[in-house]
């Protein structure tokens, strides 16, 4: 199993963990991730990275697609990979309804078809195999509109992409995760949980490697899962650390009905909790919240506890289908522990 480091999205300043970030180069970490809402964007902290680093592989986690047309995500990752030499993992994702409609001023709707071209054109452009020419439902280049100047021309990329360029997608829904693993080199799943794999996701990753053109085995499909490690002697005192997220995403990342997270908490058979969680945290009783998200659902996605307890329980990431194990640590130290039982 290979380990990656996610430093996430900064807040109101940017942070980098430098430390935790170099030491992940040097112990041999497969690749650092970063992420993007609605503040700081994820390439210019990965240039960042890429020029500080020396191995580590930079991973978008993931570049909003509707932020972005798919020659403007192809151009940048192409950019970001020469000057690093060749170490980006193009991860991509529709982000939610909130924010793409909110913030980007662009429908949400049909993302399952969106996510196909999408991706189809990103691969077209960094292949280079030709001018780019594609006619889709959602995307048409040249575009060929009714207010088109009729001027558009198929172009090809300028710069040389590399034509293998991993791509990941984030999805959830066992409609994208399926597109996922029909489409995509890699999946990078949020609130992943072990335990509960095989009723969640295991027939729909298997239903997206039925429908893969190339015949895709497991093997050529990286499940690259996140979870957030807290070591600590005190048990409860580790859990609290992590349920303030989970409270988050649960109870704040999307509208009533549409969202995901708390779909996913419901699948893992957490109904009655994610209920709770939500109610509270839509009245904008945050703390309440917090309190309400269960113990059992912190240990179902993250690594928590003493050391000797967290050594035990990477048994079940040991046993899922998982191939790599994206890590949100708080210490040297916690970094340094992962390195010495996985690496």
């Amino acid at each position: 199993m290979r380990l990656g480091l996610m430093v996430g999205y900064s807040g109101g300043r940017i942070d980098l963990p430098l430390n935790l970030i170099l030491e992940a180069d040097r112990l041999g970490y497969q690749a650092v991730w970063t992420s993007e809402a609605y503040g700081s964007d994820c390439i210019t902290p990965l240039a960042w990275i890429g020029a500080l680093t020396k191995q580590i592989k930079l991973g978008t986690g993931i570049m909003q697609m509707p932020a972005r047309s798919p020659a403007m995500t192809a151009m940048t990752a192409m950019t970001l990979d020469q000057l690093s030499g060749g170490r980006v993992l193009l991860g991509l994702g529709l982000s939610g309804p909130q924010v793409v409609e909110g913030w980007h001023g662009r429908p949400y709707g049909k993302p399952l078809a969106k996510t196909r071209e999408y991706v189809a054109i990103v691969r077209q452009i960094l292949k280079r195999e030709a001018p780019l020419v594609y006619q889709g439902e959602h995307y048409q280049i040249p575009y060929a509109g009714g207010d088109a100047t009729g001027l558009g021309k198929p172009l090809k990329s300028i710069i040389h992409g590399r034509a293998d360029m991993p791509i990941y997608l984030a999805s959830i829904g066992p409609k994208n995760v399926a597109l996922t693993a029909e489409i995509a080199d890699g999946w990078l799943p949020m609130l992943f949980s072990p335990a509960h794999y095989q009723e969640t996701y295991a027939a729909a990753v298997q239903a997206g490697f039925a429908k893969a053109a190339d015949g895709k085995r497991r093997s050529d499909f990286d499940i690259a899962a996140s979870a957030m490690v807290v070591i600590d002697d005190d048990r409860e005192a580790a859990c609290n650390q992590i349920k303030p997220v989970l409270a988050l995403y649960i109870g704040g990342m999307g509208a009533k009905g549409r969202n995901f997270y708390y779909d996913l908490a419901c699948r893992y058979g957490f109904e009655a909790a994610a209920d709770t969680i939500q109610d509270l945290y839509l009245q904008g009783r945050k703390g309440e919240a917090i309190m309400a998200v269960p113990d059992a659902l912190v240990d179902a996605v993250a690594l928590v506890g003493s050391k000797a307890r967290i050594r035990d329980r990477l048994q079940l990431w040991r046993d899922s289908p998982i191939t790599t194990l994206n890590v949100t640590v708080f210490s040297l130290d916690a970094l340094r522990f992962l390195a010495e039982e996985l690496l």
